[in-house]
């Protein structure tokens, strides 16, 4: 079996994977930090061994689940839900909700916490992003929705003649049997999705490439957005220990004047997601798997 830090740095393509790294990480947490203190909901925690320390992401404490044996059971309860997503179910308790966002917070921050103690700082950030794309696409796949990386290449000119700008999508997401978006055309009836572990630094891309590609295949394109968080820690000097990084008024500012998304969704709510007008747009990552990814799937 490969350590711990190899296996947090490579791909993920099976649900089963993605369990068995978080319950790794679950089992190896309690014997390395030794410094932790709640702030605003979040718990803040360090690691301090042979006078080297190091700094975990805070994780919430009514979405993470730190105990090894209730997670196992609560991901086999989610694999469970996602058997009746994809035989047509579409009736759930609101405890079903709490169940997905829980599981896949879970997974995905565990995942990050392993990287924080394990991998150079740099490195880290890069996996942290690379797992979350393969979650969320593996997700997609286990529900039997075809999925597919469209690289769109639009063209421009220049004095040497045409060059070409790559335009990566995520993943899009389709009702079809396969993916029918190409390097130069996006189905109306598939949509773009966007996925960032956080928007720090990387909303503008969002709403920009929608408005990119609109005016490249010359129709409107649908675009949703799903993100694990937009908090991060501050020094442990700061009297806050724990900051946003969701930008509210460009969020709407973007909406307003720029493009419209069909969704924003997270694990871990901003805060001001709660508040009008922002609960108009931004919604927990369980309301697009449960029901909107569904809605919006019907060609």
């Amino acid at each position: 079996m490969s350590s711990l830090s190899e296996d947090l740095q490579k791909p993920k393509q099976d649900i089963q994977q993605f369990k068995d790294i978080a319950l790794r990480v679950l089992n190896y947490i309690p014997d390395v930090l030794n410094e932790e203190s709640e702030y605003s909901g979040y718990q803040i925690c360090s690691s301090s061994i042979a006078g080297t320390k190091k700094s975990i992401r805070p994780f919430k404490n009514d979405l993470f689940i730190r105990d090894v044996n209730r997670f196992n059971d609560s991901f086999e309860n989610f694999e469970r839900l996602i058997n009746r997503l994809k035989n047509g179910e579409r009736e759930f308790s609101h405890d079903a909700f709490q169940l997905v966002d829980s599981v896949v917070y879970t997974t995905q921050q565990a995942m990050g916490i392993g990287l924080d103690l394990m991998v150079q700082a740099n490195s880290a950030r890069k996996h942290v992003g690379n797992r979350f794309e393969e979650l969320i696409r593996t997700l997609f796949g286990t529900l039997e929705i075809s999925i597919k990386k469209v690289v769109l290449s639009i063209p421009y000119e220049t004095d040497e003649g045409n060059k070409y700008y790559r335009c990566e999508t995520d993943v899009i997401i389709s009702p079809f049997e396969s993916v029918r978006s190409d390097s130069s055309s996006i189905n109306p009836n598939e949509i773009i999705i966007s996925l960032k572990t956080t928007t720090k630094d990387r909303m503008p891309k969002i709403f920009i490439d929608k408005v990119l590609v609109e005016k490249f295949v010359g129709h409107s394109v649908r675009v949703v957005g799903i993100s694990q968080n937009d908090v991060q820690r501050k020094d442990d000097s700061a009297d806050v220990k724990i900051s946003t990084t969701f930008v509210s008024n460009l969020f709407m500012v973007y909406t307003r004047f720029l493009a419209q998304l069909d969704g924003y969704y997270y694990l871990d709510l901003p805060t001001k997601a709660n508040e009008r007008p922002f609960n108009q747009h931004i919604f927990p990552f369980s309301k697009f798997l449960i029901t909107d990814v569904w809605r919006m799937l019907c060609p």
